[in-house]
């Protein structure tokens, strides 16, 4: 399958649009590297490197006074003066996909499926995006492949994952979701890519109940929306499937319907959706 080149740029202009990002990563406040921001009041802390300028600046108008109070000469610096260095850094994009592995898509979709993620990860590789790898099948999800740049670690675990069973969805966007919290908390921004023909049979606790299936996926879904995860729904059906694309409005995800795609489609449709 061909691609054009740098699918991955286009990765994000859905939610660029939609005003929650701003392309391939996001800012944030940090300490110790970055785009130099004003430096505002704190305390000496571990890792809190010190404006001694505005430092100085600040405890410059205070000098007078406080040398009649106090009696004595020289400069006097007071906690209140203390002024820390902040800087604008640059997060790294986490993609996880999430890859529905039950038996309704490995019998029709799981190979194409397998193959776009492929594509996705030669891409994000060159670009030094941090990829994770969650699969769901049977009663339960797994995380298949931890955060990493490897790709051809990625590659492998791909290519071995086996199809057949049921289809919880819910476990394995939960799995998705668990993944999303921790990259954040590690200073990573991280976009949720879920393939799947959308046919939850699998609740959380493990019971087989469609409609249970359903309800936890959608409880799931607000807690994305809430949290303000990145997320994008392909669904691989051989028909588009009405209850995926409810799900995709829940979580304010972009939906993408592909039937009889093949990787190159599907791969093209993810980066026009999340383009820039």
């Amino acid at each position: 399958a061909l691609l054009p080149d740098n699918v991955l740029d286009q990765l994000t202009a859905q939610t660029a649009r939609a005003g929650r990002g701003n392309g391939t990563v996001a800012a944030r406040k940090g300490n110790r590297r970055g785009r130099p921001l004003p430096s505002r009041a704190g305390r000496i802390s571990d890792g809190a490197r010190i404006d001694i300028i505005g430092t100085l600046r600040a405890a410059a108008p205070w000098q007078t006074i406080r040398k009649q109070a106090s009696g004595r000469d020289g400069l006097q610096i007071r906690p209140a003066d203390i002024r820390i260095k902040r800087f604008e850094e640059k997060s790294d994009r986490l993609l996880i996909f999430t890859v529905d592995a039950s038996g309704s898509s490995a019998l029709t979709r799981l190979a194409e499926a397998k193959g776009a993620v492929e594509l996705l990860l030669a891409q994000a590789y060159a670009r030094r995006d941090h990829v994770a790898l969650v699969a769901f099948r049977g009663t339960e999800a797994e995380l298949l492949l931890p955060p990493t740049r490897s790709l051809v670690q990625t590659k492998r675990r791909l290519a071995g994952l086996p199809g057949g069973g049921g289809t919880p969805l819910a476990a394995g966007m939960m799995t998705a979701f668990d993944q999303a919290v921790q990259a954040t908390r590690r200073g990573f921004t991280p976009t949720i890519a879920i393939l799947t023909d959308g046919r939850a049979n699998i609740a959380l606790d493990g019971s087989a109940d469609r409609k249970k299936a359903a309800t936890d996926a959608q409880q799931i879904a607000r807690v994305l929306r809430t949290h303000g995860i990145d997320t994008i729904v392909i669904d691989t059906g051989n028909r588009p499937e009405p209850g995926l694309r409810s799900l995709a409005q829940t979580m304010d995800a972009a939906y993408l319907p592909l039937p009889r795609a093949d990787a190159a489609r599907l791969s093209k449709s993810v980066a026009t959706v999340l383009g820039d």
